[in-house]
C-alpha cells in the first residue's frame, strides 16, 4: 500500500447494535477493494475482522478490528467495532481512532439501542456520521418504516440520499437522490436505469429536502437557494459534506452487506461525504513538561497516541494514530507518559489477523508498532525534542465483580499472570484482591465480558480459571456493654503460664473502629504486659463471635487483673485477653453488619418506575431523582450483597439503556432473618473446613 497524506485518508468506524451486519458489511468492502477473493461468513467464522477464537465460536465481534483498504485513490481505515455492550471498552477505542462513523441500522429491527448509543457518542465527541440501513435483502426489510423510526429518534437532520427499489420484496436497486438517477443490480454490478414511476414523487420530495439540508449548511448556498430555488449537484454535494463534517446532517444509505449490494456505492459516499483526516479537529494535548495546552499540527514533529494494544502468538502490537509528523523505521520513539525511549521500529498495517509492512505512516494515518517494551494503551509516543501528552481515552469503568481462582490447585499464580497480560489489551478489566475476604476479584463490564476473558486466558495461557460470586465483607460489632474475666493458667512442670484480665467492652464512638483503654491502677497488671493484652485483643478481633467476620466499632477497657511474679508471661496475657473478648462480646448484643453503597443510576425516564420497584426488592432506599439530558438519574442506597449482578439486571430492565456508578458509604445492621442465614452458613463452612 502506498503512502497517503492526510487529505487522502478516511478513518471510519463501523458502529451499531450487535447482529445488524457490521462485520459482513466490512467484509464486503474488503471484497470490493480486491483484498479478499470471496466474502466471508460470520456464522462460518471466515470473516477477516472476526478472527479471535472466541469471536468465531460465539459468532459475534468482541474486539475492535482493522481493515485498511484503498478506494479510488483514497485510503480508508475501516475500524470494525463490537456491538454488544459487554465490549464497549473496544467501542471507546474505536471511537477514539475514528474521525467519523458509519452507524449501521437493520432494515428489519430498526434503530435499536446500539444505534442510539453510537449516535450519542458521535454527538458528544463531535464526530461526523452517516447511517446505513443494512440487510435490505432480508425478509420483511422495510426502508420506509425504518426511516420513520430513525427520524422519530434522531430528528429530521437524518436524511436519506438513497431510496431502495423493491420488487416483490426483493432489493433490486436504488434511486440516487443527489443525482436523481436510478441504479439496478444485475449480479455483476450496477447499471443505470430510469426512476420507477412509483418512486418518482417520493424521490423528488426527498431531493427537495436534501437540497434544503445542503443549503442550510452555508450562508452563500442558502442565499442562492432563496434567490433561485435550486442548487447544482456540486453545490448539493458541497453543502452535504459541510453539514456532515459539522454534524448538522446525517446522510442515510441502503445496502445488503451479506449480498454485496450497494456496498461499492457506499464506499463512494464515504469518500464523498465523510471528512478526510486533515479536516477533523486536532486531538487535545499538553506539553509534557509544563502541562500547558499545545496545538498539534500535522506538519509538526512526530506525535502519536497508542489507542489499543494487541497481543498474539507473534508478540505485542501497539495500535497508533499519528497526529503529527510521520513514522518510519528511523523515527525516534519517546514515551512521554512512561518517560522512556523505545527502540525505533518499522510500522505495520493490521488487517484482521494479518499484518502488512509499510514504509511510513503520515499524520492522520493509523497503523501498528510491534514489540514496544514500556508502552501501554493511552500512552503518547513523540519526538524527544518536543514531548507532548495526548488526552486519554475515557474507557467505561467496570461494573461487575466476580471472584476468580485457578481450577487446578497450585495454578493461582499462572491465572493472575495470564489475566495481567489480558489487561494490557483490555483496559476495562481490573484485577484486585479484597483485603478483608482474601478474594481475588476480576472486575469487568458484564458477565459475558468476564466469561470471554476467562476463555481467552485458557486459549492464550493454557490455564483455566474458576468464577464465583465474591464473598461479602461483612463485619461484626456490639450494641451494648459487657464485662468478662479472661484467665490463662498453665502448669506442666517447670515454669508455668499465668495471666488474668478483667475487661469491659462497649460500642466505640461513631467513626472509630477500635479503641483500647488502659485503666489499670496499682500495677495489678504490670505495664510490660499491657501491650500483650492489646495485641491479643487485636488478633481476636479478626474473628467475630457470631460468624467469624472481623469485629469493629469496639472500645475495650482493661481495668483489673492478676499476675504471678514468676509464671506470668506475654503469651499468657494475650490468651487471657482473647478469652475475655469472646466471653464479653457474646453478652454485648453482637450484631452482623453489611456494606452499604450509594448508587447513581441513569436511565431513560420511562424506566424509572421499574428501577424503583427493583431497588425496593433489593432492600434499597431511594434518596432522590434528578433529570439530566432527557434522562433521569436515580440516587439510592442499597446493600452490596443485593447488587452483585445489578449490571446484568439493569441492562435487561432498560434494554441496555441504563448505566450506574457506585460508591461505598458505610456499614449497617443486617436484618435478623438474613443475619441468621449468614451465621448458619458460616458455621457450616467452618465445620467443612474442620
Amino acid at each position: 500500500m502506498k503512502d497517503y497524506s492526510a487529505k487522502d485518508i478516511r478513518n471510519i468506524g463501523i458502529f451499531g447494535h450487535g447482529g445488524e451486519g457490521k462485520t459482513s458489511l466490512t467484509e464486503a468492502m474488503l471484497y470490493n477493494a480486491g483484498l479478499v477473493d470471496r466474502i466471508g461468513s460470520v456464522q462460518n467464522g471466515t470473516t477477516t475482522t472476526d478472527f479471535d477464537p472466541e469471536e468465531t465460536k460465539r459468532h459475534i465481534s468482541i474486539n475492535v478490528s482493522f481493515a485498511p483498504l484503498e478506494w479510488k485513490n483514497t485510503k480508508i481505515n475501516i475500524i470494525d467495532a463490537p456491538g454488544f455492550f459487554d465490549f464497549y471498552g473496544e467501542v471507546a477505542a474505536a471511537m477514539a481512532l475514528a474521525d467519523s462513523a458509519v452507524i449501521v441500522v437493520g432494515a428489519v429491527s430498526g434503530p435499536v439501542v446500539g444505534a442510539e448509543k453510537a449516535m450519542a457518542m458521535c454527538k458528544k465527541l463531535g464526530k461526523a456520521r452517516m447511517m446505513v440501513i443494512n440487510q435490505m435483502d432480508r425478509e420483511n426489510a422495510n426502508f420506509e418504516k425504518t426511516m420513520e423510526a430513525i427520524n422519530e429518534k434522531f430528528g429530521p437532520s437524518v436524511v436519506p440520499i438513497q431510496l431502495p427499489i423493491m420488487e416483490g420484496g426483493v432489493f433490486k436497486g436504488y434511486v440516487d437522490i443527489v443525482h436523481m438517477k436510478a441504479k439496478l443490480f444485475d449480479g455483476k454490478g450496477e447499471k443505470d436505469a430510469d426512476i420507477p414511476a412509483s418512486l418518482a414523487s417520493e424521490a423528488q420530495e426527498l431531493y427537495e429536502k436534501l437540497t434544503e439540508a445542503a443549503a442550510e449548511t452555508d450562508e452563500e448556498l442558502m442565499e442562492k437557494y432563496f434567490d433561485q430555488g435550486e442548487l447544482s449537484r456540486e453545490e448539493i454535494i458541497q453543502g452535504l459534506s459541510n453539514g456532515v463534517r459539522e454534524g448538522i446532517v446525517t446522510p442515510v444509505c441502503c445496502t445488503a452487506g451479506l449480498s454485496n449490494i450497494g456496498v461499492a456505492t457506499l464506499l463512494d459516499n464515504m469518500v464523498h461525504y465523510l471528512p478526510s483526516a486533515d479536516q477533523v479537529k486536532p486531538r487535545k494535548a499538553v506539553d509534557a513538561k509544563t502541562g500547558e495546552p499545545v496545538e498539534i499540527k500535522p506538519d509538526g514533529k512526530f506525535a502519536a497516541q497508542v489507542m489499543k494494544t494487541v497481543i498474539d502468538q507473534f508478540g505485542k502490537y501497539s495500535i497508533v494514530k499519528v497526529f503529527s509528523g510521520s513514522l518510519d523505521v528511523n523515527t525516534p520513539l519517546y514515551n512521554s507518559v512512561a518517560e522512556k525511549a523505545e527502540k525505533p521500529t518499522a510500522p505495520v498495517l493490521l488487517r484482521g489477523k494479518k499484518n502488512e509492512s509499510v514504509s511510513k505512516l503520515n499524520a492522520g494515518d493509523i497503523g501498528a508498532i510491534p514489540k514496544l517494551q514500556y508502552t501501554a494503551t493511552n500512552d503518547t509516543l513523540c519526538d524527544p525534542a518536543q514531548p507532548v501528552v495526548f488526552e486519554k481515552i475515557d474507557f467505561p469503568k467496570p461494573c461487575i465483580n466476580l471472584a476468580v481462582s485457578a481450577k487446578k490447585q497450585g495454578e493461582d499464580d499462572k491465572v493472575i499472570a495470564g489475566l495481567n497480560r489480558i489487561m494490557e489489551e483490555d483496559p476495562t478489566i481490573v484485577i484486585e484482591k479484597n483485603a478483608e475476604t482474601g478474594d481475588v476479584l476480576i472486575c469487568g463490564l458484564g458477565e459475558m465480558h468476564i466469561d470471554v476473558v476467562c476463555s481467552k486466558l485458557k486459549n492464550k495461557s493454557n490455564v483455566e480459571a474458576s468464577l464465583a460470586d465474591p464473598r461479602i465483607p461483612y463485619r461484626e460489632t456490639i450494641r451494648s456493654m459487657a464485662e468478662a474475666e479472661g484467665k490463662h493458667k498453665k502448669q506442666s512442670g517447670g515454669s508455668g503460664q499465668f495471666g488474668v484480665v478483667q475487661m469491659r467492652f462497649e460500642p466505640a464512638a461513631e467513626g472509630t473502629d477500635y479503641e483500647f483503654v488502659n485503666a489499670i491502677v496499682g500495677g495489678v497488671v504490670p505495664k510490660e504486659f499491657i501491650p500483650a493484652v492489646e495485641k491479643g485483643l487485636r488478633e481476636a478481633m479478626l474473628h467475630g463471635v457470631l460468624a467469624g467476620y472481623p469485629m469493629v466499632g469496639l472500645k475495650a477497657t482493661l481495668y483489673d487483673g492478676k499476675y504471678h511474679p514468676v509464671d506470668s508471661k506475654e503469651v499468657a496475657f494475650k490468651s487471657a485477653a482473647r478469652l475475655s473478648y469472646k466471653a464479653a462480646c457474646a453478652k454485648a448484643s453482637p450484631t452482623l453488619i453489611e456494606p452499604i453503597y450509594h448508587y447513581s443510576i441513569r436511565v431513560p425516564s420511562e424506566y424509572v418506575g421499574d428501577i424503583i420497584g427493583d431497588l425496593n426488592r433489593r432492600r434499597g432506599r431511594m434518596l432522590g431523582m434528578n433529570p439530566v439530558d432527557g434522562e433521569t438519574v436515580v440516587e439510592a442506597e442499597a446493600p452490596l450483597s443485593e447488587m452483585f449482578k445489578y449490571a446484568t439486571d439493569l441492562r435487561s430492565m432498560t434494554q441496555a439503556r441504563g448505566s450506574f456508578t457506585s460508591e461505598f458509604v458505610r456499614y449497617e445492621d443486617v436484618p435478623g432473618n438474613i443475619a441468621q442465614k449468614i451465621i448458619e452458613q458460616a458455621k457450616i463452612e467452618e465445620e467443612d473446613e474442620d
